[in-house]
């Protein structure tokens, strides 16, 4: 397992992170040129070992409610691959011109916990809590954001969609 030292050392490398110091010891890198809502990359990397890196919008990954994969046993080389993936997931124009760009798909595979909703053809969105906000995504861009369960289930029945 890499040290904190060595994990934070290679976070740093990246200079499209910008690393914000948080309580307890911890580190957190985010990635300010997102395109989308997320911009923490690197989080809660803390000095026992522990740390998360976002994939939520990777499917080679397994990912928290959040989209978050521990990287607690991952080698050096392990880490700056899914710290780059990252990074170029919520890059802006990731879907044409990136280096490696991605199949295209109507929309992500909804985690557990997440609901689908269709609008009856081939529209489907899907409804994701995040840090204690609801989400919806058409495919991978954000479509909008509700505080409640309610506001989000509102908003995407008046806009023609069911629970699929």
């Amino acid at each position: 397992m890499l040290t904190f030292e060595q994990k934070t050392a290679i976070l740093d490398s990246f200079p499209e992170l910008e690393r914000k110091d948080v309580s307890l010891g911890r580190v957190n890198y985010h990635f300010e040129g997102s395109a989308h809502e997320k911009k923490t990359v690197g989080y809660r990397f803390h000095p026992n070992g522990n740390g998360y890196v976002f994939a939520g919008l990777l499917g080679d990954y397994d990912t928290d409610d959040k989209g978050f994969v521990n990287v607690r046993d991952f080698t050096e080389e392990q880490l700056r691959e899914i710290v780059e993936a990252s990074i170029r997931s919520l890059a802006p124009g990731t879907g044409s011109s990136s280096k490696s760009p991605k199949p295209a798909q109507p929309a992500p595979s909804a985690a557990p916990g997440d609901e689908t909703w269709t609008d009856g053809g081939d529209q489907e969105l899907i409804l994701k809590l995040e840090d204690e906000t609801y989400f919806i995504y058409s495919g991978f861009s954000l479509e909008m954001a509700f505080e409640t369960l309610e506001e989000a289930e509102e908003y995407l029945q008046e806009e023609g969609f069911s629970r699929k």
